[in-house]
């Protein structure tokens, strides 16, 4: 077994010497968020009595509980960081932890990297442990930075602990999620993919057990983290639970390394047909046979959530009515009845989760090229600028596809929940208006892609930083200029606000401005640069 792990010590030193940047940029970008957090809700609630009328007014709130998590210790500035950012930090960990693995394991070993350090004396799990060992370290540095500054803001000590400890635990659990189904497929995207379908199953579980009896909770690794009750009287045994199953994964992880061949995956990719389909003939056919399997998931994905926030609709005005400071925590500025707000909120989120695929889809551009497949398109009678608009075609018609799914998802769910049938008509094509948006950031990757190649994946910075203005920047209280830099901010917020294109053309108009200016510098560049 030593002979198997030569060589893990000075992997693990290269990874975190080589990856310094994007490692700090993962764990301060979490735990600044952790500390605006706090700043944040003592600012909103200075005082007890603030406190206890959130708490009544959160407490058994269906849409509040599916979006945050269970109603614990709400009258209290710790139940209230847990409760705001618990679910949100945990999910953002997760993201962490599956992006870092699938990069350092598959994501290596489909670069060719992997046979270069094996040639080497290194042993056969060395690259496997060192890659686990880093983002294990990551973790411990969430867990340990978030703890300080909870400390220091004069947190309770156990609560403190109980929160952070459920970071790294779900870090770790969701790491070794991602390790093991590196082993298990065969390229970074199905590692992505089967770790963010996992991640997702756990949120809406969690979502679903904590407005329901409590059950399905315990099937969500998120959801047996909340149940550590941080600042609530904490109970630490279920954090136990997360432990033995990483371990149980990572165990797993390890025993398949072992039995598969450097390159391949545990599932055999099935042989295609001895001839080609006809759709294949064309560039755009190409692009849509490579990307219909993620676009598949990301709809599944979307129908699932637009279907929880469908149900949960009905319940809203009932539980919020009139608390007019918690109106404007879950509802932002959105006009019209609380319910609508509600709604504009929700596409809101699920605008931003289209993006993730319009981003990924973009970025396909970048990843054939640099596997050198786009070579072979290219020696072909297709122009770049053919090759390009295929996969552009995807990232901009599907990202409209999904948002009409997430929409009518919506709508017809609403209906068969209790609402008015109307809804349908109000609902369905409402999420539409972040269509300009997530084609802006689409824009934005394309350009980066023929300018600055190597900065590329600088877009989901950007999407990241427009998920924490639309997730936390009442809690953050960030200034209005900062808000509004945001493209989802900019657009109409049905269906409780009136239609108004001007914005929409104005975003649209960029982003058409961006996709150009990337096309023609891809045009003029080398294919392949780095």
């Amino acid at each position: 077994m030593t002979a198997a792990l030569t060589g893990t010590f000075q992997l693990t030193r290269f990874i975190m010497r080589r990856d310094r940047i994007r490692i700090s940029v993962w764990i301060i970008s979490i735990v600044a968020l952790a500390a605006f957090t706090v700043a944040g809700i003592k600012d909103l609630f200075p005082t007890q009595a603030a406190l206890d009328q959130v708490a009544a007014a959160t407490q058994h709130n269906s849409a509040a509980i599916a979006f945050n998590g269970p109603d614990q210790g709400l009258n209290t500035v710790g139940g209230q960081v847990a409760f705001q950012f618990g679910a949100a930090g945990m999910v953002l960990v997760a993201l962490m932890s599956l992006f870092m693995v699938g990069r350092l394991t598959r994501g290596e070993e489909e670069a060719g990297r992997f046979e270069l350090v094996r040639s080497l004396p290194v042993g056969r799990h060395a690259p496997t442990v060192a890659a686990a060992l880093s983002v294990g370290a990551m973790n411990v540095a969430v867990g340990a930075l978030t703890a300080i500054v909870l400390l220091a803001e004069g947190l309770p000590v156990a609560g403190t602990l109980a929160l952070s400890v459920s970071f790294l635990l779900i870090g770790f659990f969701f790491g070794a999620v991602a390790l093991l189904a590196a082993q298990v497929t065969e390229n970074t995207r199905a590692v992505y993919g089967a770790t963010g379908v996992a991640l997702g199953a756990a949120f809406i579980l969690r979502a679903v057990g904590d407005i329901g009896d409590g059950t399905a909770s315990w099937f969500s690794p998120i959801g047996i983290a909340q149940k550590s009750r941080p600042f609530a009287g904490e109970t630490w045994w279920p954090l136990l639970l997360l432990a033995a199953a990483t371990a149980m994964l990572v165990t797993a992880a390890i025993v398949l390394v072992a039995r598969r061949d450097l390159g391949s995956g545990m599932l055999v990719t099935r042989p295609g047909r001895p001839t080609a389909s006809p759709l294949l003939r064309s560039p755009l056919g190409l692009a849509v046979r490579l990307q219909r399997g993620a676009l598949v998931g990301w709809g599944a994905g979307v129908l699932v959530m637009g279907v929880a926030y469908g149900w949960i609709g009905p319940t809203v005005d009932a539980f919020v009515g009139q608390n007019r400071t918690l109106a404007e925590l879950l509802a932002g500025s959105a006009g019209g009845s609380l319910t609508d707000a509600y709604f504009a909120s929700s596409f809101r989120i699920l605008g931003l989760l289209v993006t993730g695929f319009a981003i990924q889809s973009a970025l396909r551009l970048r990843s054939e090229e640099t596997s050198t497949r786009a070579e072979s398109v290219l020696a072909t009678p297709v122009s770049r600028r053919q090759w390009a608009a295929s996969h552009l075609t995807l990232a901009f018609g599907g990202s409209v596809i999904l948002l009409g799914v997430a929409g009518l998802g919506t709508a017809l769910t609403y209906v068969a929940a209790g609402g008015g049938m109307n809804a349908v008509s109000r609902l369905a094509g409402a999420d539409l208006v972040y269509a300009p948006p997530i084609w802006l950031m689409v824009g934005l990757t394309v350009a980066l892609i023929g300018m600055v190649p190597r900065q590329a994946p600088a877009s989901w910075a950007v999407l990241a930083a427009c998920v924490v203005v639309g997730f936390l920047g009442a809690v953050l209280r960030l200034p209005e200029w900062i808000v509004e830099l945001s493209p989802f901010q900019r657009v109409p917020e049905l269906p409780g606000a009136a239609l108004s294109a001007t914005p929409l053309l104005v975003i649209s108009a960029i982003a058409i401005g961006c996709t150009l200016l990337g096309l023609g510098a891809l045009r003029r560049r080398d294919i392949g640069r780095v």
